[in-house]
């Protein structure tokens, strides 16, 4: 199959850049790419005009890259530094240095620059550099190639802007030119309205705002593989082929209360879908080496503008779902699949697809278009070489195996800095001195790979052989397996190019920083094994079929998923026999976890019996532990513990692995039963708090060694003797429980309940479950079943808490903290807390959280928060220009929180839109009950649920003021 370039899929505005590219190798000047024969386009002056400037630049770059290999920064600024003065005294005749500098602008700008003939397309690894204004700018063509660009080669030095010195010249050199389009900075800013955009930012504040002056350079996600990125991002609008021959103009928002941005202004909405010149602009920190791997960085303007869609009611939808399937079907007709692939059929997949896309991804908050770009990298494998699918999928849920089988990567930094020293040739200082800078070691790599000089070009990766080497990695033990670890990382290091180095080691580290959600990869992989399985019919449908087709398709796969969450199982069944049978070849079975059923909130007894009137349901105690899910096997021979999370906590617990057995009753051969491991005094024959449970030891734990003692309390069974309950009423599943399980003191109960309408009796049974060290109480309804990994209406919680005023405790992730003053100096005295919007996939700030700490409290938090320290927000995060801490955090971490009640908040993002068109939701007063070690960051609160809580909040103070008002008129009678 012939080789094409990603940047002519991704709508003509990558670069290719880095194809077949080391940073510092001599290249000759490429051909353009052969393209089909058509009419004969006229001659382009600017093209000429290129051509010889490039002849003329090559002295210079020969001595910019010497200076370069030769680490001297004084000659690389000497040549660096001429085009400033050259500029100004003859800006119509560029000379040789400028040239240079417009070659490397050409790099990084949505122009793609040809490769050299032969080779595969691959993501640049620089950082972005400003665009070169002296000349005034020309339309793209219709090609989708900018100014001049068929006729340039990548330029091989790109990385070069990494360097202080030459950051500095380059700036000098850019400095006093038109602005670049793009977006302005909302305060203002023309042409010449900031300091050169190379200029380092001065605290985090500035680098969280929105986009850069004018003239300012691309940001960091559209840099260096970055500029694929965001060209895959422009691609996956179907805006993108239709607009390729105009420049688009940047969007206008207007300025909303109390410093928000509101909607985007009328006639932004030309591309729905595409984000890809959102970033234009940039803060002058994206020129740093995080630009070159996306994600490496937030900015505010991408999150207020999520924020802004969902004011305006332009919000994501739910992939699959009424008019998202609608844009996606209409998108997916305009992508040309055969433009992305650069590898001949059969042949294995480059993984620089996959980084392009990852790239592309960290460009942008829109479910829709994340989607899409997935799509796109998943046709393309599946047009080509179809086995591949499945470690591209791993690769992109950043898994190397089924979560329950425990085999994970999580490589720690000293072993990861070592390898990068190894493959790059940098000393251990260095790495570490650039890893303070930037804080992230993906970045880092990329930085410093660029800058590498190889005698002989190492075969490109594949998708297929990066999977299997992190694979084994995983794997590998015993005394030496840190040294064979580090040796199969170096090996992947020096293998890598472009940004493959920075997604490379992010996946080592278990921590791709994108904004991927694992729910946006099942309706991608839906859709593309739909459209691959259909062909060209599928695609030829009209719009409102093609997303039935899609929408029940997405539907399926999710609830296979739900049910059997393995892709080992799921793709092969998927690719095989698409979604039409793929419920009964993907079901449930033991060994195999399913992720739990969860319970929403509720405002009171009154809720529940207004909610289930004409329902049958019942009441259990809600136990304060951790949830266990039991898989029996071969009559309690082979036993499996596993989390919320699906991790197999088998070893954690072997008291209660040793004591199933002898539970069974005789005629059960296999069982899965939900269960809630609690902390227990088996003397006062009492349930502790879970406090005294989370002391317990994770790992490796002896049975002789345990000094908190734990009983199971089981309340569902999921499969009994060869048959899955899931789909069974909760009379037939708990029938069955009691049937299989026998009780014993101290090591298994069944959860306490009680089936009644009466509310006096309902609110009594609340309070002994208080009483007794329970949350509260769950509520169920007896004829539904049993319903994986959500959140159902068919479960309510009715927890203590309802009493307060608030109807629950809340989730939240902390994002950022403020340092602390007098005696809490050297330690972070304030935390900014966000929730999880799923359809939006970004975390919205909820509170500010300070008080009710204890001094060795603050000092055991900030511990742990350190290792989770980033220089920037990631851009998934919405945040207020007033609350911008002092350190930033990774979503890494949950934590449970009460509060005193729920209030309108024009500062904080969570709910923005839900409740209030202009506003979101705060909680007051918050205070921390406990770390959730057995949640991640997307399992915290979402804001949906938000949302609701503060309408049910509002449900109790009126329920109140009736019975206080009921009472006084008593007592007047």
């Amino acid at each position: 199959m012939k080789q094409k370039s990603i940047g002519a899929f991704f709508g003509g505005a990558g670069t290719k850049a880095g194809a077949k590219q080391e940073a510092v190798k001599d290249a000759k000047p490429a051909k353009p790419e052969s393209k089909p024969k058509t009419k004969p386009e006229p001659a382009d002056p600017a093209s000429d005009q290129d051509n010889e400037a490039d002849a003329a630049s090559r002295p210079a770059r020969k001595r910019l890259r010497r200076a370069v290999i030769e680490d001297d920064d004084d000659a690389a600024l000497a040549v660096a530094s001429k085009p400033a003065a050259a500029e100004t005294a003859a800006p119509q005749q560029p000379t040789a240095a400028e040239s240079e500098l417009e070659d490397k602008d050409a790099t990084m700008t949505d122009a793609p620059a040809a490769t050299t003939k032969g080779a595969a397309a691959a993501p640049t690894a620089a950082a972005g550099t400003p665009a070169k204004s002296a000349a005034p700018a020309e339309e793209p063509k219709a090609d989708g190639g900018g100014p001049g660009t068929a006729s340039k080669p990548a330029a091989p030095i790109a990385s070069i802007f990494q360097r202080p010195a030459v950051r500095k010249a380059a700036a000098a050199a850019a400095a006093g030119g038109s602005p670049a389009p793009g977006n302005a900075k909302k305060s203002g800013g023309g042409a010449g309205a900031a300091a050169s955009p190379l200029k380092a930012s001065a605290s985090p504040a500035k680098a969280g705002k929105g986009a850069a002056p004018a003239g300012a350079a691309t940001s960091t996600r559209d840099a260096a593989g970055g500029e694929e990125g965001k060209a895959a991002a422009a691609a996956a609008s179907p805006a993108s082929k239709k607009d390729k021959t105009k420049a688009r103009a940047p969007k206008v928002e207007k300025a909303g209360e109390d410093g928000e941005e509101g909607e985007e202004a009328e006639g932004s909405e030309a591309d729905p879908i595409s984000d890809s010149d959102d970033d234009a602009g940039g803060d002058v920190n994206e020129l740093l080496p995080e630009g070159a791997v996306g994600g490496g960085s937030g900015k505010k303007a991408k999150a207020k503008k999520a924020a802004g869609r969902i004011k305006s009611g332009k919000g994501a939808q739910m992939e699959g779902v009424g008019t998202g399937a609608l844009a996606a079907a209409s998108k997916y007709k305009e992508q040309d699949i055969s433009a992305v692939i650069s590898w001949k059929e059969g042949q294995p997949v480059p993984y620089s697809l996959l980084a392009n896309t990852f790239e592309a991804i960290a460009g942008t908050t829109k479910r829709l278009e994340i989607v899409a770009l997935l799509v796109s990298a998943f046709r393309a494998i599946l047009a080509t070489n179809p086995p591949d699918l499945l470690p591209a999928v791993y690769l992109c849920v950043n898994r190397v195996a089924p979560a329950h089988t425990g085999i994970e990567l999580g490589i720690g930094e000293a072993t990861l800095i070592k390898a990068m020293c190894e493959a790059t040739g940098k000393n251990e200082a260095s790495i570490k001195k650039s890893y303070e800078e930037h804080g992230d070691l993906g970045v880092v790599v990329v930085g410093a790979r660029s800058t590498q000089r190889t005698m002989f070009a190492p075969p490109p990766l594949t998708i297929a052989s990066v999977l299997k080497a992190f694979q084994n990695i995983a794997q590998t033990t015993g005394t030496k397996s840190g040294d064979q670890k580090r040796g199969m990382i170096v090996k992947l290091l020096v293998a890598a190019k472009g940004n493959e180095p920075g997604y490379i080691v992010r996946s080592l580290q278990a921590k791709l920083r994108i904004g991927l959600a694992e729910q946006s990869v099942l309706v991608a992989l839906s859709h593309a094994v739909h459209l691959h399985r259909g062909g060209p019919a599928a695609l030829k449908q009209p719009d409102v079929k093609l997303a039935e087709a899609l929408e029940a398709g997405a539907q399926v796969v999710k609830q296979a998923y739900s049910e059997c969450p393995s892709y080992d199982v799921l793709v092969p069944a998927l690719l095989e026999h698409g979604s039409t049978d793929l419920l009964s070849r993907c079901h449930f079975m033991p060994g195999v976890p399913v992720k739990p059923m969860l319970a929403k909130a509720t405002n009171g007894v009154g809720e529940v019996l207004e909610k289930f009137t004409d329902i049958e349901f019942t009441v259990e105690y809600k136990y304060d532990g951790e949830r266990a899910q039991v898989h029996v096997l071969d009559g309690g021979k082979t036993v499996h513990i596993f989390s919320r999370n699906a991790e197999n906590n088998t070893p954690k617990y072997p008291d209660i692995v040793s004591r199933i057995k002898g539970l069974l009753k005789p005629e059960v051969d296999s069982i899965v039963f939900d269960a809630e491991a609690v902390a227990y005094d088996p003397e006062k024959k009492k349930i502790l708090p879970f406090q005294v449970l989370s002391t317990r030891a994770r790992k490796d734990v002896a049975v002789d060694d345990i000094k908190v003692q734990v009983v199971l309390f089981a309340f569902d069974c999921l499969y009994l003797n060869g048959q899955s309950l899931l789909h069974k009423p909760l009379t037939e599943r708990r029938a069955a429980l009691y049937g299989s399980l026998t009780e014993k003191e101290g090591e298994l109960l069944y959860a306490s309940y009680k089936t009644s309408r009466d509310v006096e009796e309902l609110e009594s049974f609340l309070n002994e479950s208080v009483e007794a060290g329970t949350e509260g109480l769950i509520v169920k309804t007896l004829g539904d079943t049993y319903e994986p990994s959500k959140r159902s209406s068919h479960w309510l919680k009715l927890k203590k808490d309802y009493m307060e005023g608030v109807g629950d405790t809340f989730d939240v992730v902390p994002v950022g903290a403020f340092f602390g003053k007098g005696k809490r100096t050297g330690v972070f005295g304030a935390y900014l807390l966000a929730v999880y919007d799923p359809d939006t996939e970004t975390y919205q700030t909820i509170s500010k959280l300070g008080t009710g700490f204890s001094e060795e409290q603050l000092s055991q938090l900030a511990e742990a928060m350190r290792p989770h320290t980033i220089p920037q927000p990631r851009h998934y995060y919405t945040w207020d220009e007033s609350l911008v801490p002092d350190v930033w955090f990774d979503a890494a971490v949950v934590w449970e929180v009460k509060a005193a009640d729920l209030s309108i908040s024009p500062r904080h993002k969570a709910a923005l839109g839900l409740v209030d068109p202009t506003k979101g939701i705060s909680i007051r007063f918050p205070r921390l009950i406990r770390v959730r070690d057995d949640k991640s960051p997307e399992d915290a609160t979402s804001a949906a649920q938000v949302a609701d809580m503060f309408r049910n909040q509002a449900v109790i103070r009126q329920q109140k003021a009736q019975d206080n008002q009921a009472g006084d008129e008593g007592e007047d009678e």
